[in-house]
């Protein structure tokens, strides 16, 4: 781990390239890991300077009896994970890395949760606290480290998902929370509709449920918690138990599972939709291949075809109350990755660049192309 001096050496010249570039009016493009750098719209960062953010990283504050962990931007996930697990605990919402080199600020700014999403909740909810660089390069630090220390509007919570647009995340308070005493997997085939149907009643029941999922005729079910309510959820549930339990949600979580490989393999030219929806939505119409996560909230969508078919899955999502995000893409898209907004929320984002980044030089057009 770096010493103080040197993460305020790192800090200065975060500072002084903000600042420089504020001036001149250039855009920069910030980068962790690079792990996520496939997500969100890519037209405008070969325009951008880029600003790495890797070696500014470390554990600053932990103390496992609070539950709370603070870290700098840079930290890598595996590190920080490695950590906690030493200490019995974890971040519950169970962020994808994509690659070893993935981030903790990456993991705020993209604002992305794995398969316990559901039970647990998402990056949002674990977010106590950041401190910050803004577009002029001052310094900025909204939360703290506990539950109940916000008055107002939570500004912390406003850079998940934000793409980096609306400044630089230097340090991070999240929630941790302790590994369950036991945990397995059951497998039972099923078709779509009954899956659906399963996961929603599941939900309603007092089930240590924590992740879900359907794909190819079979339905997966995690469950966590205490030894002898997840044996008594066995006994209820039935189907088969999977001894690689394990290895499959994580081949879920960093889509390493064969579902997720035709995305990139040799030859072919497809997209993969996420597609968020309510949990009790029927089946999708959609011509292609689906896998189904989050108790039937979460859709993902390879289409047959190279032609991702942009207007018929957004209008399908929409429709059930939902959004589409165009999630990975072999080529630089035209179209907007995330969900069109309304003219309304279009007016809170631009408000919020314009009180953070009034020189527009963070990530432009990585979240919409007019932001």
């Amino acid at each position: 781990m770096e010493g103080k001096e040197d993460m305020q050496t790192i800090k200065n010249g975060f500072v002084a390239t903000i600042r420089a570039a504020a001036g001149k009016g250039q855009p920069v493009y910030i980068r962790g890991g690079g792990s996520k750098g496939f997500y969100g719209s890519r037209a405008m960062r070969q325009h951008s300077d880029v600003l790495e953010t890797l070696a500014y990283s470390g554990i600053i504050d932990y103390e496992p009896t609070e539950l709370v962990v603070t870290a700098r931007a840079g930290t890598r996930l595996a590190d920080l994970e490695q950590v906690l697990a030493e200490h019995g605990q974890m971040l519950a919402f169970e962020p994808p890395c994509f690659g070893g080199a993935a981030t903790l600020g990456g993991c705020v700014a993209t604002g992305l949760s794995g398969p316990r999403r559901a039970s647990a909740g998402s990056v949002r909810d674990f977010v106590l606290g950041v401190r910050m660089l803004d577009g002029r390069g001052e310094e900025l630090a909204f939360g703290g480290r506990v539950m109940k220390n916000v008055a107002g509007y939570d500004l912390s919570r406003v850079m998940v998902g934000a793409m980096g647009t609306l400044g630089l995340l230097l340090d991070i308070s999240v929630r941790v929370s302790p590994k369950p005493a036991a945990e397995l997997t059951l497998r039972m085939p099923v078709q779509e509709v009954e899956a659906i149907h399963k996961m929603n009643v599941w939900a309603g029941q007092p089930l240590p449920v924590s992740a879900t999922c359907f794909v190819d005729g079979s339905l997966s079910v995690r469950l966590s918690g205490a030894e002898p309510a997840v044996r008594a959820a066995q006994a209820k549930l039935g189907g088969e138990e999977i001894i690689d339990g394990a290895a499959f949600w994580e081949s879920v979580r960093e889509q390493t599972y064969v579902f997720f490989q035709a995305v990139y393999a040799e030859g072919f030219r497809r997209c993969l939709w996420r597609i968020s929806v309510q949990s009790t939505t029927p089946p999708l119409a959609l011509p292609g291949k689906q896998l189904i996560e989050w108790g039937g909230a979460l859709r993902w969508f390879m289409p047959d075809a190279e032609d991702p078919g942009t207007d018929l899955v957004r209008e399908i999502a929409s429709a059930s109350g939902g959004h589409a995000t165009l999630f990975r893409s072999n080529n630089v898209c035209a179209t907007e990755v995330f969900q069109p907004l309304s003219f309304g929320m279009q007016d809170v984002h631009r408000g919020l660049k314009e009180k953070f980044d009034p020189q527009r030089i963070y990530n432009p057009g990585c979240l919409y192309s007019w932001l």
